[in-house]
């Protein structure tokens, strides 16, 4: 096992070294709570910008769905009228300014979940360490835009969000320990804070707060080429692939539940775990190897004419939000910005 598959597994549990590691998150909790106290005593103030903003975000470290919520939250905005932008910082990009994304701005400029969301969705993104800014750029270069998504910006207290989505998964909040000797990247919430709706990516809640469950869903296959034309990917394609033994690869922080998914769409697969943002510099999988399935993550970073002779396909993940957790979160925006 290793020592960041260690780490995750401590962080479900308050054992020896969760315990070793505490005292470091005690510190982090006195940073946290310095930083919250000033924005709370008005010695930092947070900015608002022109248009409501609804931020997404997760307590705890690693993939919780934020990317397919806020695809999700793209689709359901445009369904109310809604002209949504979308802001990221990027995480692992290889620059640190501000970068308005388009189809031919490379993965390591953008970061792959921004990348990912833009072609997926077709919305204008930003991506910036300064989400201010860069919801000033976007705001500047897309004028019709008149909401603004903050994917995993649940920690960025500089910037004043009309609602907020808290995703959580099966994991609930762990062994309820800040960073490192848990996974939370800020106290557990007692109660739901204001303008908040808590989504659950999970078969059922996993925290004492009240929300929605998500319905996640592999949507189908695609060739590598299809995607990057954005082509959809076909339902059907699963069954084709039946009889056939593909090996899976995932660059995500929990790939396991990629594979368990693949395999209840009948697929024979074997797993190739890769680390959370893998750069595939070089293909990680053995030349020759007939058919690979990767994310949508993951296929941002690949080029269809450098897959040499490996078919690469794509399974597509969509969210299906309930119209409960669209008419909670609907009622947090300002009236005068609904069509």
């Amino acid at each position: 096992m290793s020592a960041v598959s260690q780490l995750q597994a401590a962080w479900l549990h308050r054992g020896w070294l969760a315990r070793l590691l505490l005292p470091i998150s005690c510190l982090y909790g006195l940073a946290i709570a310095l930083r919250a106290g000033c924005y709370r005593l008005g010695l930092m103030q947070p900015i608002k910008l022109p248009v409501p903003v609804i931020v997404v975000g997760n307590l705890v470290a690693g993939g919780a769905g934020k990317t397919p919520t806020t695809i999700a939250l793209v689709h359901l905005l445009r369904e109310r009228g809604f002209t949504p932008g979308i802001l990221s910082r990027g995480y692992g990009r290889q620059t640190g300014d501000i970068v308005l994304i388009d189809r031919e701005t490379p993965a390591g400029t953008a970061g792959d979940e921004p990348l990912l969301m833009h072609l997926r969705t077709g919305a204008p993104v930003a991506v910036g360490a300064d989400r201010i800014a860069a919801g000033q750029a976007l705001l500047k270069a897309v004028p019709s835009v008149n909401i603004l998504i903050s994917d995993d910006g649940l920690q960025h207290l500089r910037l004043t969000r009309d609602a907020q989505v808290i995703v959580f998964d099966e994991r609930g909040v762990g062994n309820g320990w800040l960073l490192p000797a848990g996974p939370l990247r800020e106290p557990a919430l007692r109660a739901l804070p204001p303008r908040s709706v808590v989504l659950y990516n999970a078969a059922g809640p996993t925290t004492a707060l009240s929300g929605h469950q998500v319905v996640r869903r592999l949507t189908g296959l695609a060739p590598l080429s299809d995607w990057w034309s954005g082509r959809p990917a076909k339902a059907e394609a699963f069954t084709e692939m039946h009889g056939h033994h593909a090996l899976a690869a995932a660059g995500l922080a929990r790939p396991q539940r990629f594979f368990d998914m693949l395999r209840a769409q009948g697929l024979s697969i074997g797993e190739l775990s890769l680390p959370d943002h893998h750069d595939f510099a070089t293909l990680p999988w053995p030349a020759g190897t007939a058919d690979v399935v990767v994310t949508e993550k993951d296929a941002v970073k690949l080029k269809p004419e450098a897959m040499g002779s490996t078919r690469v396909w794509v399974a597509t993940l969509d969210f299906d939000l309930s119209p409960a957790f669209a008419a909670e979160l609907m009622q947090w925006l300002p009236p005068n910005d609904r069509p």
